[in-house]
């Protein structure tokens, strides 16, 4: 009998640690944030409307506030575009930018009284990972407009180092509607949004909305095909 009582209390210590912590694993949530808008005088465009999204690891309920979050590690992220009916617009996925970290700008100098820059490959490239601890909140770049164009283009880090800068023909996406599917992974984890873009009319209605449930149907059917 006294074998019987440590073997089940042996069990039971096992299944409340492993329950502590699934109930302190990251708990990311995507949701809209406020569009940002930038006037310049000396940059690619004198206006830019942004568009971006934020991500936060959830705080535990207050009943379980004597444990605390585990933070989301090392979490990273792409962005695909899509027509209404899910079919992808570039054909492939866009890695995210996190705004808070330094822009990627080329290193500019002067050389025989003329400026040159320098520019490195790996900044445009390098896929960027962010630590977002318990109860903290980071924004994620989605697309950005400028100055009296009826155009969009997805923003990240290779948008510094485009031709023309700012504007990457890779990412433009016309006049229009389209969905913008996010994924963020983090410590094998996975954390996902449909949402809306608006672009079809002035810059000041540029936005993002939450997806309709027809849009989710359309995403799911279009990969359903690409899988077949």
């Amino acid at each position: 009998m006294e074998i019987s009582f440590t073997i089940l209390g042996a069990f039971i210590a096992i299944i409340t640690t492993i329950l502590v912590e699934y109930l302190r694993r990251p708990n990311l949530k995507l949701s809209l944030a406020s569009s940002e808008e930038q006037k310049y005088s000396d940059r690619p465009a004198k206006f830019m409307r942004a568009l971006r999204v934020k991500l936060e690891n959830r705080p535990l309920p207050s009943l379980l506030s004597w444990m605390s979050r585990n933070p989301a590690m090392q979490c990273s992220g792409m962005i695909t575009f899509h027509h209404l009916d899910g079919q992808n617009v570039h054909g492939r996925s866009m890695t995210i930018r996190w705004p808070e970290t330094p822009e990627p700008i080329p290193l500019t100098f002067r050389l025989d009284n003329k400026r040159a820059e320098i520019v490195d490959p790996a900044r445009i490239t390098l896929e960027q990972r962010m630590d977002i601890f318990p109860s903290e909140v980071k924004l994620v770049d989605v697309a950005v407009r400028f100055d009296a164009d009826e155009e969009c283009y997805g923003w990240n880090n290779e948008s510094y180092f485009s031709d023309p800068p700012w504007r990457n023909p890779n990412w433009r996406l016309s006049k229009g509607r389209y969905l913008v599917n996010l994924t963020i992974i983090s410590s094998g984890q996975k954390c996902s949004c449909l949402l809306r873009l608006i672009n079809d009319g002035l810059i000041r209605d540029f936005r993002l909305e939450n997806a309709l449930p027809q849009d989710y149907d359309n995403i799911n059917e279009a990969n359903r095909h690409l899988k077949l």
